[in-house]
């Protein structure tokens, strides 16, 4: 029986370099997070939302305070 000959190249072949490349990329990026911002007041990750710098506990104090004082400048009237 004769040897089978293989073509050369079809493992490296099987999957374009582009898209090689882009996984590569994509697996980079993945590994590399940016440092999560942290709440000014008490250090704890900062709410997605939050435009302030805020944790979300430190967020809604901040909010309940204002409601607060609105309340009292109110009743005052």
């Amino acid at each position: 029986m004769g040897r089978i000959k293989r073509k050369q190249g079809l493992a490296e072949g099987v999957v374009a370099p582009e898209i090689m490349q882009q996984a590569r990329r994509s697996l980079q990026t993945d590994k590399v997070k940016p440092a999560a911002k942290k709440c000014f007041v008490c250090g704890s990750p900062v709410a997605p939302n939050s435009a302030e710098g805020l944790c979300w506990v430190c967020r809604r104090l901040k909010i309940s305070a204002w409601q607060e004082v609105e309340q009292q400048i109110s009743a005052q009237e």
